[in-house]
């Protein structure tokens, strides 16, 4: 329960894309296409892993737990930036804001204690393949995917906390298109130096940890890759990796940007469409670039267009 603060606003004013008045409309239409699209092939992805056995390895789990973290991330966010979109009310409660921030930060917590996993999955299984089978046995990535999960959602209890008990005299309008952490402490009359020490700390034992452990496996898997002899093996090892470099960097790199500074640094025009990268573009580019030249994720597809066909035959034959 969050203890009540003097200063605490009933609500908070969320700017979103209230400058833009003639665009409210396309942008909605804009951003529910994108939704829908992130909530699909997610979907697709998370269910076709559930679903074919042959893809119950590590390597899949994880893409598993990832697509459900792209679109719980996104869900935190998108449908009320969509209602403000579509009308005239820019509110948003004292509560439904500060767990609005709780679940994103657990969310994209969550996201980058997974790609280190999934990068330390990748390194034993190029490097160590040999040992692979004892390292990631089932068990022990049960325990990584739980731990993932829990440190996730532990990490932003005490940055929620310290957030809704700072007093919010200098105003009550968020110039985001979310209740983030860094326009909140722009709202504050209170000393952040306190929260933005934890920012840092907590930034660098979380986020720096993970994105160095990830950095180090993919120095690692690169070298292994260089030192394969057959051109045509290099080629199908990176492959395998490929993908995750991709989104890690994406991912990694607008983190970064926008936590990793002091509160005096904030501009709310350059992040408002910066967050748009990981809030929107890397949840519906994830599960394409994870699966479009994954030859695994081919032939399910194949098994799943077979399948419909052959439904919609049975279908005409009886009519």
């Amino acid at each position: 329960m969050i203890p009540v603060n003097e200063s605490k606003p009933n609500e908070f004013t969320v700017q979103g894309f209230s400058d833009l008045p003639h665009l409210q409309f396309p942008l909605f239409i804009a951003f529910i296409s994108v939704y829908l699209i992130i909530v699909f092939s997610n979907l697709i992805v998370l269910m076709s892993i559930i679903v074919y056995s042959h893809l119950h390895t590590p390597m899949y789990i994880f893409l598993c737990n990832l697509s459900a973290i792209d679109i719980s991330y996104t869900s935190t966010i998108l449908p009320k930036l969509l209602a403000m979109l579509l009308s005239q009310c820019k509110s948003i409660s004292f509560l439904e804001c500060f767990i609005q921030l709780y679940f994103f930060i657990a969310f994209a917590c969550t996201e980058v204690l997974l790609m280190a996993a999934m990068a330390y999955d990748r390194y034993v299984a190029i490097c160590h393949p040999l040992h692979y089978s004892i390292l990631m046995k089932p068990k022990q990535c049960a325990r990584i995917v739980l731990a993932v999960w829990a440190m996730g959602f532990l990490n932003p209890v005490v940055h929620t906390i310290l957030t809704a008990n700072l007093s919010y005299c200098h105003s009550r309008h968020i110039e985001h298109i979310f209740c983030d952490l860094a326009p909140l402490l722009k709202l504050t009359c209170s000393d952040t130096f306190t929260i933005e020490l934890w920012n840092y700390i907590d930034g660098t034992l979380i986020s720096i940890s993970a994105f160095i452990l990830t950095l180090i496996s993919y120095v690692f898997i690169i070298s292994t890759i260089l030192n394969i002899q057959s051109a045509s093996g290099r080629r199908k090892t990176f492959s395998t990796c490929a993908s995750q470099m991709t989104c890690v960097i994406l991912f990694y790199g607008t983190l970064i940007c926008l936590y990793m500074r002091p509160t005096s640094m904030y501009s709310p025009e350059h992040d408002k469409f910066l967050a748009l990268l990981y809030v929107v573009l890397i949840p519906m580019l994830n599960p394409f670039i994870y699966t479009l030249k994954n030859e695994d994720f081919k032939n399910v597809f194949k098994k799943i267009n077979t399948t419909l066909f052959c439904f919609e035959r049975y279908i005409k034959g009886d009519q």
